[in-house]
């Protein structure tokens, strides 16, 4: 169907009023972090490479330890989840909630408590219903049927399933008792749950069964590499293996005995040695691996060589080094072809790849990455442009995503990312919903042949197995300033593609514009320029008093060049005061005659957005009070000064997983 100029509401877009509360944290306020590239690189790496001695290290001697605190599986329970909420307190005489709290940081691993951007500020406590908070569980997202969940954990494809390993607490909907839970699924959406596959219960692990890859051998074996946390805080690297490769499922998995097989190397410390990526084979047949560690503030990545995954080699050169750039967690590693419309092994290396590079980053939380050349004989990899290394420039997704790890898909000849979605709102609010955070819909990655300069990631085709009833509006002109209603029955469980056209007219008359904008740095869709904000309104209530933009902002840089940025603002996605009100986004590349497209998955409390085909995505977390179930609307809206947009929509709604 097509919707015409009639159906627009009798109001314009409302400006966004300043908050009266000067403890509301938005986008705008914050600052943007700026680092300036560091030289001496090389002078660092010799120095580190010195420090890291290349002589057999003695596990036993170099970790205090005492093999005999093992735990039972029956203990596991299990150690209760601090359900009281430690660290989070009430201000005497009032409903306040004093943010305070921190998780994992202490333990050695990336903070882990919710609304940690607003640690010490005092915020009114919204009363959730159970209403409201039985909405926010998705409908195709992943998700454990309750508790806390982070990390994706050693994804793999095996005799004709998908398995789906994540850091998990079995005791509670807060970080800690970390164990690996396990899934299974013949299409990547519809899943099932089974048995925890490993749990807290040898020295070496005795604080926590964390992140790690797998690598599948040629003759079919399967090694498990993860981090485990000793009964010291040591972090250190094990291997383990199915017990039985026969079982479809592999609900069983048996520690090596030997472990650990790895411990953090002279200079560096214990607590900042983890996350082991999938092996690749090199041209030697030794199996290679990095792991992400730092040197003072300098992110680096350690590389091993092994032929048996259970002795290992330190080699000389560290696989790459940042400064100013902290911690490096969950180093992901592998090639994209620059040819081929596929994913490729991650063990191929030749001129027809790029590699990529990706580290999460502790410091911020982000995952960063870069496009670059693998130099196997030197075990160094060297970033295409070093203005955007890791840590300064691509990232995978400009929301709430991270601790992502990719696996390849043999079956269907794809590279398939995983993602973690924390959450946004307060750690009390969990509690009393019975878990927290969500796994990003499944992702394939590609090298963007035509930009030649970035990634571009797309969920499953999958997932277009769960539409249904189609709708579309077509060629939709939206005046400037105005909002439009899109008459869809639902617009809680929904994918939305759209695409627009800026009236040409007004791209021609209107001149240069010397704007410096940014997304986080701006004041959301109510920030007006000339060609934008326009795009979507999703999860908006009829009054718009709850509605989340999501965007394109189009600045006019020469006669005939424009540089476009894709937005999402989350300032008015709540009245409740009490979460993350961020605004994301960041440029994206549109080249000659390609339109501005989007395409905005929404499942309840989680959006996906994606912009050209998957060079930009913005993953947001929203917590409405009022545009939830039959209350929440869909809207067109363009909040330019100059210029109308006409939008083609296609909707359909989607089926619960």
């Amino acid at each position: 169907m097509v919707e015409s100029s009639d159906s627009i509401l009798p109001y314009s877009y409302a400006p966004l009023a300043p908050s009266n509360n000067s403890n509301v944290v938005t986008g705008a306020e914050k600052l943007t972090r700026r680092r300036s590239l560091k030289t001496g690189l090389l002078v660092f790496s010799a120095l580190l490479i010195s420090a890291l001695i290349m002589s057999s290290v003695d596990f036993n001697t170099e970790l205090n330890v005492t093999k005999n605190e093992t735990k039972k599986v029956d203990d596991l329970a299990l150690r209760p989840a601090p359900q009281n909420l430690a660290g989070i307190e009430t201000v005497p005489g009032s409903n306040e909630l004093l943010f305070k709290v921190t998780r994992g940081k202490p333990n050695g691993v990336s903070e882990k408590a919710n609304g940690f951007p607003m640690r010490g500020l005092s915020l009114p406590v919204f009363d959730w219903n159970d209403l409201q908070l039985s909405w926010q569980r998705t409908a195709f997202h992943f998700q454990p049927q309750k508790n806390w969940m982070n990390d994706p954990n050693g994804p793999l494809y095996y005799n004709g399933r998908y398995h789906f390993f994540y850091q998990y607490n079995p005791a509670g909907a807060v970080w800690g008792n970390i164990v690996w839970g396990h899934a299974v699924s013949k299409d990547l959406i519809n899943w099932k749950h089974l048995p925890i596959a490993m749990v807290a219960d040898q020295w070496y692990d005795f604080n926590g069964v964390w992140t790690g890859s797998a690598t599948i051998l040629p003759d079919g074996q399967i090694m498990m590499l993860y981090t485990g946390s000793t009964n010291e805080s040591v972090q250190v690297q094990n291997l383990a293996y199915p017990a039985d490769l026969s079982d479809p499922l592999l609900q069983k998995w048996v520690k090596y005995t030997g472990n650990p097989v790895l411990v953090p190397p002279p200079g560096i410390d214990k607590l900042d040695f983890r996350d082991p990526t999938t092996a690749w084979l090199t041209s030697e047949g030794k199996w290679r691996l990095t792991i992400g560690s730092k040197v003072n503030k300098t992110g680096i990545s350690l590389l091993y060589d092994t032929t048996d995954f259970k002795h290992y080699e330190l080699l000389s050169n560290i696989l790459h080094a940042v400064p100013g750039t902290g911690m490096w967690e969950c180093v992901d590693f592998y090639p994209v072809s620059k040819a081929e419309p596929n994913g490729v092994d991650t063990s191929i290396n030749n001129p027809l790849v790029k590699h990529v590079f990706k580290a999460s980053m502790d410091d911020d939380r982000n995952d960063y990455y870069a496009l670059g050349t693998y130099h196997e004989d030197t075990g160094t990899w060297v970033p295409d442009n070093a203005a955007i290394d890791v840590g300064y420039g691509l990232r995978y997704d400009y929301g709430r995503f991270y601790a992502s790890k990719t696996f390849y898909d043999k079956e269907k000849k794809r590279r398939i990312l995983w993602g973690w979605i924390t959450e946004a709102d307060s750690e009390a609010a969990d509690v009393k919903k019975g878990w927290a955070s969500l796994q990003a819909l499944p992702r394939t990655v590609l090298y963007d042949q035509k930009t030649k300069a970035n990634l571009v990631q797309w969920p499953v085709e999958e997932v277009e197995t769960l539409r249904k009833n189609v709708k579309e509006f077509d060629k939709v002109e939206v005046p400037a300033g105005s909002v439009l209603h899109l008459d869809v029955s639902s617009a809680t469980e929904i994918d939305i593609v759209a695409e627009f056209d800026i009236e040409k007219e007004a791209l021609e008359k209107l001149p240069v514009s010397e704007e410096n904008f940014s997304c986080p740095a701006s004041k959301g869709a109510s920030q007006r320029g000339a060609l934008g904000p326009f795009g979507l309104l999703v999860l908006a209530d009829d009054q718009l008093s709850e509605q989340t933009p999501v965007y394109f902002y189009v600045i006019k840089t020469s006669h005939t060049s424009f540089k476009n940025f894709f937005c999402t603002d989350l300032s008015r996605s709540s009245i409740a005061p009490d979460v993350v009100k961020d605004i994301y986004g960041s440029d994206v590349p549109v080249l000659n005659n390609e339109k501005l497209s989007m395409r905005a998955l929404v499942d309840h409390s989680i959006i996906e957005a994606f912009a050209q085909g998957g060079r930009t995505c913005i993953t947001s977390r929203v917590y409405p009070t009022k545009a939830i179930y039959r209350d929440a609307k869909l809207y067109l809206f363009n909040n330019a000064t100059a210029a109308s947009v006409t939008a083609s929509v296609k909707t359909w709604q989607m089926s619960t997983a």
